[in-house]
């Protein structure tokens, strides 16, 4: 039996009928597709349900991905565990070059933890705190009065030009304390992509377990920056040294001075004032 947990609110509420499209991938095989919203308890889903030979897929975005690993911290797998991207993003599933359902028990064991506001969670992509946190936060504010598609880029944009104001910062890396005045972003990162296709840390892999790395693009105004920011998708940001700098450690610690919103794998946290990120 294949099991797949959808989230219908994925791929701009397409995730259901998106997710549908595993039936032609399994053609010969018995799927059944529960919305994984209303999995209240994940102890009785595995032990009670899910046999050893039986698989599940997880079918959403980056968002659902990180609810899933985070709400199942403590469980041991006792089946194959599958990723179906079907978001609006699949940073993912970009980082490891794959849009089809494929194992994810790999990808999903040892990941690193953030603390934020004294909770902890594991994530798999990225830490967005700056412009892409605020991002999100008018991101899930749209989509609460509408269906229509997000575009963050349009966001990001109107944000850079007349509503977020760049903050100071001190981030600290292993220890070493450093500070930048106009801060803009200060994403740390486990894989490479975040926000559907920026490379804030193009050096950075998920497959390295030792380092994350946290960018900085600060120092500059509105225009230069709009300028620069649009090279982020390339990972291309990086060349501008004078705005942008990339540090990489086990652990890093970033505070603003003024509450920003925060985004882990796409789901947001408001009113953050700094956060700690490690490795496992």
């Amino acid at each position: 039996m294949i099991y797949v947990l959808y989230n219908p609110q994925a791929g701009n509420n397409q995730g259901f009928e998106k997710s549908k499209g595993l039936e032609s991938i399994y053609k010969d095989q018995k799927l059944e597709f529960l919305n994984i919203a209303e999995i209240s308890d994940y102890n009785t889903f595995f032990n009670e349900k899910i046999k050893e030979d039986d698989s599940v897929i997880i079918a959403g975005g980056d968002g659902t991905l990180n609810r899933f690993i985070n709400n199942t911290e403590s469980i041991s797998y006792p089946c194959t565990i599958l990723y179906y991207p079907v978001g609006s993003g699949n940073d993912f599933a970009r980082d490891v070059e794959n849009d089809k359902p494929f194992p994810v028990n790999e990808y999903i064991e040892n990941l690193p933890i953030v603390e934020v506001k004294g909770k902890k969670y594991r994530f798999i992509n990225g830490v967005g705190y700056g412009i892409d946190g605020y991002c999100c936060e008018v991101g899930d504010a749209l989509r609460g009065k509408s269906e229509k598609p997000i575009n963050y880029t349009s966001i990001a944009i109107k944000g850079l030009l007349f509503h977020y104001k760049p903050t100071k910062a001190t981030i600290t890396v292993d220890g070493v304390k450093h500070s930048y005045e106009k801060v803009w972003l200060a994403p740390t990162m486990h894989g490479r992509f975040y926000g559907g296709g920026m490379i804030p840390t193009p050096g950075q892999s998920r497959e390295d377990n030792e380092k994350l790395s946290v960018m900085v693009m600060y120092g500059k105004g509105k225009i230069k920056t709009l300028m620069v920011f649009p090279s982020i998708f390339k990972g291309e940001h990086v060349k501008h040294k004078e705005m942008v700098e990339v540090l990489s450690g086990k652990e890093i610690k970033v505070e603003f001075d003024k509450p920003t919103a925060l985004q882990i794998d796409g789901e947001t946290i408001l009113g953050v004032t700094s956060y700690t990120a490690t490795v496992a």
